[in-house]
């Protein structure tokens, strides 16, 4: 078992947690890594990309001139996509770009990034984040003195309303539940804060 520090809410270590080997302290994937940031990135995209075709513009009811008889080319509507302002042949069209890895793969990429943050010490555990009502400069402080003011994931336990609502609107600051952690999220932040009833969740989910 691999332990890490434990701190309390305000910054001081109090003690040690063991965690999961098999989560925290697997040989890095990248390449599986890779994979599942890109499927998470093309799943953001909104694909409402699109263009009118010569069915959608507007006029070119008519024939612009006569089938025969003028010397020029046979046209039939000014809204052709040979015309200026006639339709777009083969343009983009809303679509999804999501699609999806097995879940096996999804898993081993989120086990290896955690324990890339854990063998980079940049996995800060706390007992409890517990707080009587929203206070971001609580929650600021606490960061502060964590040495985790810089783009920084905090995972909390279901239910933990309060320091959800002090973390959210603090900058370069992601606030996720326990069941909501993803590849992306941890492997863009430079430290993870994540309290020791969201590591038992998480350790439950991928052990």
């Amino acid at each position: 078992m691999t332990d890490v520090a434990l701190f309390k809410q305000d910054g001081n270590k109090n003690g040690t947690v063991s965690l999961n080997d098999e989560i925290f302290a697997i040989e890095p994937n990248e390449h599986v890594v890779f994979d599942v940031i890109l499927m998470q990135r093309a799943s953001m995209r909104q694909g409402t990309h699109a263009v009118k075709n010569r069915s959608a513009v507007r006029g070119g009811g008519r024939k612009p001139w006569r089938q025969k008889g003028t010397g020029r080319a046979r046209q039939g509507s000014i809204r052709s996509p040979q015309w200026r302002g006639g339709g777009i042949v083969f343009g983009p069209t809303p679509r999804s770009y999501a699609y999806h890895l097995p879940r096996k793969v999804s898993r081993l990429a989120l086990k290896s990034v955690l324990s890339s943050k854990v063998s980079e010490e940049n996995l800060l555990v706390v007992d409890s984040l517990s707080f009587d009502q929203p206070k971001t400069k609580d929650f600021v402080n606490l960061l502060d003195k964590l040495d985790a003011s810089k783009k920084t994931l905090v995972v909390l336990e279901d239910g933990n309303e309060n320091a959800s609502r002090s973390a959210r609107n603090i900058e370069n600051v992601k606030v996720l539940p326990a069941k909501g952690i993803n590849v992306l999220d941890v492997a863009n932040s430079q430290k993870v804060v994540i309290t020791k009833a969201a590591l038992s969740q998480v350790e439950e989910v991928l052990a």
